[in-house]
């Protein structure tokens, strides 16, 4: 795209998506995502009204998140995007499926930085409605449901197996029962798999 200057010369025009002298357009999008998602939703918040709260092109939200998921996750700073890892966990062999499940969360919330945004948005759940609304669209859209339809399990088995596995998390991370707050992933694992395996197999 051109303009031309007083002397009726071309120069190149702006590069559209782009706000001049952004520093941080990244961030702007960000701010305005946790805006939108908290004011409309998880299912209700479009790419579109992103990109217009940070007055930016809807392909530049694209460019930096890929999809409505990816900038949830990382406006809510999630440690994980849904979209690349359940390929990973619901691969390999159906009969070991509860195991891959159970070892993929206990690892994952092992690590502090990872599991303090996760535990972080949870508590702000427990306090705020909108917020509550938000993360049970997001859960069911982007992870239970998907994970449900791929396996063909009935959406109450999976939301049982995911209660299961959530409440171990709360126990083990805020709550600190011991021992299950300071037990072996591995231990946890053999305890628990069979249980996941029954739900997400049968």
């Amino acid at each position: 795209m051109t303009t031309e200057v007083s002397d009726g010369r071309p120069r190149p025009g702006r590069r559209p998506g782009r706000r001049p002298g952004a520093a941080d357009t990244r961030g702007e999008i960000l701010a305005a995502a946790r805006r939108v998602f908290a004011e409309r939703g998880f299912d209700k918040a479009t790419i579109r009204g992103i990109a217009r709260e940070a007055g930016v092109d809807p392909a530049l939200v694209h460019h930096y998140f890929d999809s409505k998921e990816g900038t949830f996750v990382a406006a809510m700073r999630l440690p994980v995007d849904p979209s690349s890892a359940l390929p990973l966990v619901l691969s390999g062999p159906r009969e070991e499926i509860g195991e891959r499940l159970v070892r993929f969360v206990l690892t994952m919330t092992a690590d502090p930085a990872a599991r303090e945004p996760l535990l972080g948005l949870v508590r702000t759940a427990m306090v705020n409605e909108q917020a509550v609304g938000m993360i049970r669209e997001f859960f069911t859209s982007a992870i239970l449901g998907r994970v449900a339809e791929t396996l063909n399990v009935p959406p109450l088995r999976m939301q049982a197996a995911f209660a299961q596995l959530f409440g171990v998390v709360m126990t083990r991370y805020i709550l600190r029962f011991e021992p299950l707050a300071s037990a072996d992933i591995e231990e946890m694992v053999a305890l628990l798999s069979p249980t996941m395996q029954r739900y997400l197999a049968e």
